[in-house]
């Protein structure tokens, strides 16, 4: 009886570390496509992610633009409005825990809110 018991446990640890290969490590790495550039973005702000790591987002033409932290302030109150902002466009790679490219995340940095509404 022992002896199924430690056989179940490490082959449950098998898989688990088999598992863990696959999911995605959030592990952001500087620009690899050339330097941030100056971008005018218009979209709708939301609130995305969980309540213990929510992020706030610009959702246009077919991109979501992640918000630094240290400016959400000036968005928090226009969610789920369409808003047009200037500001430096970082993009990031995020990869897999087995050092595969999963996607580009894209943040904007000193943003400047230029128009509210459609």
């Amino acid at each position: 009886m022992m002896r199924v018991k430690k056989t179940t446990g490490i082959l449950l640890m098998l898989a688990l570390l088999h598992a863990a290969v696959h999911l995605p490590a959030f592990v952001g790495e500087g620009q690899s496509a050339g330097e941030p550039r100056e971008v005018e973005i218009t979209g709708r702000v939301r609130l995305v992610g969980t309540s213990r790591f929510p992020s706030l987002v610009i959702t246009g033409d077919g991109r979501d633009w992640f918000i630094e932290e240290g400016e959400q302030e000036k968005l928090m109150e226009l969610q789920q409005q369409t808003v047009t902002v200037r500001g430096r466009e970082y993009a990031y790679n995020v990869y897999f825990a087995n050092g595969l490219v999963s996607r580009r995340q894209y943040v904007l940095k000193n943003i400047t809110v230029v128009r509210v509404g459609g």
